[in-house]
């Protein structure tokens, strides 16, 4: 029989769960639910900022620039929704008078996977003339232990006396945290509670403290394939042993699940598996902990403004123009407190590498990127007293993408399609690159870009047949697809992309039928295109063949002469003609997302004059400049803001998940926006 319970979660929400077993398992069901809401500053432990970081790109003017009297320099040719930087540029928004912008304290995983290999290894070392201060247990039990040497992490790999089943309903498989947060919402939305975790790709989890028990998580996979789901699977590890975190200390040596690492100046080397990490200083604390992945993460617990020294000058390259080293310290500041709730399933915030922010803690500080952090101090990109959502990638390839161009969810007014230029290289409204043959007329276009001169601003990739099935089985295969077992592809295919240029669908036919690609997921089942902006060209084996007898001459009144010279002209000769299909061409331009900030187009804005807020107006249309405050929210629960889906959205979303029998007018009720992927 079939069990409903009805539970409200947040205001127009409501739980609908099922169940074919005894009464008793609803409380499992029942189980682990968080109200909706906001994350804003005041939830976030903070230290005081320094009273004399008074950011001068705050009270900056676009006058200032030397760029900014040029009229062709202040009204590039972008989208039709593009705005004028020297029309808009604003100037930080007022704030309370004696207002200091805070500094918050994030915890950053810098080591993720520790003890995934029995050979993995940490050595922790205080600086000269300091200590590491080692915390072991709880709280009110915890042990100390206060040393000058360096401390060596490992793990032992301990027999389980009983086999351990590690176990988790898998629902879908991304390539961005973006993309599995907007799958995230839609699982919610038919009851099912979720998480967000990365084993390795992005993943939606069935929550496991709903679903603790094998029989709960074996009932709500039968009633998904019962109901059509076409991405969930059941994910079952069975292990013999497990990893014990060991720490030596002089002659002696600790297991331990947790500690907490210390130092008088805040300021600890680390060095994890020599070549994989090297050696490295980072700011603040470090913790040991476990996490959901039945391994380690070592987590930087680290004041905001230390975080940015390792993050910019790795991101942007401290060689950069002042102005858009600035810029980007502003974005990086924006995107980790707007972010702080990817790593949730694993007890940390943010990740050190490209699907966070690239971070190397002190090691990563340069000089450059230090000033441009301390003139922007506390400065946040906001709409409308929020953070944006402060996506930025390395080359746009011409044009910025908007956010659904890459990633299901809410469109974000601030990001726009936006041609990347300062001339008037093309008109967006009149040749919409939604048309082919616009689109290849664009990428032909070399000249009067702001990327021009880099060498991922325009590409060709070739592929083989047999590299394109390699990556593409890879990628079946980590969906648990039952496609994967096909043996060769016989067409790839465009199906639509957007007015900015981006593939929206691509068809692929294999032996074992036709299936699509959407968004972002092209780049993660091929690996040749750097980004979305790209056409495909196929390449054949070139075979050479005669060719048919020369139809007979309709002037048999011609001269001799000119019949000899007309046969002579259509005698057969051997031509070329297509062959089997041998490969792929990409042919594009970008590299990364596209989405926001272009960094090899802020490059050139900055050389031009333009300050910090005129390079992020042109990238960011209607944003604004503000001080870190506690007023400010930092990223608003989707499921506290609706919004409606347009026919074609839900129709895409449809097709990728099913519609529960309890809830069968699910998609056609209103979607809520998610944020982010690098």
């Amino acid at each position: 029989m079939f069990l409903q319970f009805d539970r409200p979660v947040v205001p127009g929400f409501r739980l609908r769960l099922w169940s074919t077993s005894c009464f008793s398992a609803a409380a499992f069901f029942l189980s682990g639910f968080l109200p909706g809401g906001n994350i804003a500053l005041a939830q976030i432990a903070s230290v005081p900022a320094s009273p004399t970081a008074a950011s001068p790109v705050a009270a900056s003017s676009t006058a200032a620039s030397p760029a900014a009297a040029s009229p062709t320099a202040a009204s590039p040719t972008a989208s039709p929704t593009a705005v004028s930087p020297t029309a808009a540029s604003p100037t930080a928004a007022p704030t309370a008078p004696n207002t200091t912008p805070l500094n918050p304290i994030i915890d950053v995983g810098v080591v993720q996977r520790f003890g995934s290999d029995s050979r993995d290894v940490i050595t922790l070392k205080p600086l000269q003339g300091d200590s590491l201060t080692l915390k072991f247990g709880t709280p009110g039990a915890e042990q100390k232990i206060v040393t000058a040497n360096e401390v060596r992490l490992d793990v032992i790999m301990q027999p389980l006396a009983q086999p351990k089943v590690m176990e988790r309903v898998v629902l879908s498989t991304h390539r961005s945290f973006e993309s599995a947060e907007d799958s995230a919402n839609q699982w919610r939305n038919r009851g099912i509670e979720v998480e967000i975790a990365q084993p390795g790709q992005w993943q939606v989890w069935a929550k496991r403290d709903t679903y603790q028990t094998p029989l709960l998580r074996r009932l709500l996979m039968q009633n998904l394939q019962a109901n059509g789901a076409r991405t969930a699977f059941l994910d079952t590890q069975v292990k013999q042993q497990e990893p014990k975190a060991s720490f030596t200390i002089g002659e002696f040596r600790y297991q331990r699940d947790l500690a907490e690492i210390d130092t008088g100046n805040d300021r600890i080397e680390v060095s994890f598996n020599d070549g994989d990490h090297g050696r490295r200083l980072y700011g603040g604390d470090l913790k040991l902990q476990p996490n959901a992945h039945g391994s380690y993460t070592l987590v930087n617990r680290v004041d905001i403004e230390t975080y940015l020294r390792g993050v910019v000058p790795n991101e942007i390259g401290d060689s950069a123009p002042p102005t858009a080293i600035e810029a980007q310290a502003i974005l990086a500041r924006t995107y980790a407190l707007r972010n702080l709730r990817r790593f949730t399933a694993d007890n940390y915030q943010l990740c050190a590498d490209t699907q966070c922010q690239v971070y190397y803690g002190l090691s990563g500080s340069a000089p450059n990127s230090d000033r441009a952090i301390a003139a922007t101090r506390g400065l946040v990109l906001t709409y409308q007293n929020q953070l944006v959502d402060a996506l930025y990638s390395s080359t746009t390839g011409g044009i910025t993408a908007p956010f659904t161009d890459v990633w299901n969810g809410a469109d974000r007014p601030y990001l726009q399609a936006v041609v990347d230029s300062v001339q008037n290289v093309w008109d967006l409204s009149a040749k919409n690159l939604s048309n082919e043959q616009d689109f290849r007329a664009f990428i032909a276009q070399k000249q009067g870009f702001n990327e021009v001169g880099w060498d991922k601003f325009r590409w060709r990739i070739t592929n083989n047949m047999a590299e394109l099935s390699g990556d593409l089985k890879s990628y079946l295969r980590s969906k648990q697809s039952p496609m994967a077992g096909f043996t060769q592809i016989k067409e790839i295919k465009v199906l639509e992309r957007s007015p900015a240029g981006r593939v929206q669908r691509m068809s692929v036919t294999t032996d074992m039928g036709t299936f699509q690609l959407e968004k972002d997921e092209i780049l993660r089942a091929f690996y040749a295109p750097n980004s979305t902006l790209f056409y495909l060209d196929p390449i054949y084996e070139t075979v050479s063949q005669p060719a048919k007898p020369p139809a007979p001459s309709p002037t048999a009144s011609a001269s001799p002469a000119a019949a000899s010279l007309s046969a002579a002209s259509r005698s057969p000769t051997p031509q070329a003609a297509p062959g089997p299909l041998k490969g792929y061409a990409f042919v594009g331009g970008g590299f990364g997302h596209g989405v926001g900030m272009s960094q090899t187009g802020a490059y050139k804005l900055g050389n031009l004059g333009w300050d910090a807020n005129r390079i992020l107006t042109f990238y960011y249309p209607g944003t604004q400049l503000q001080p870190l405050n506690d007023s400010i929210v930092f990223w608003q629960d989707p499921a506290s803001q609706p919004t409606a889906l347009s026919p074609t959205e839900s129709r895409s979303r449809q097709s990728n998940l099913p519609t529960l029998p309890f809830q069968k007018s699910a998609l056609s009720k209103t979607r809520s926006p998610h944020p982010r992927l690098r």
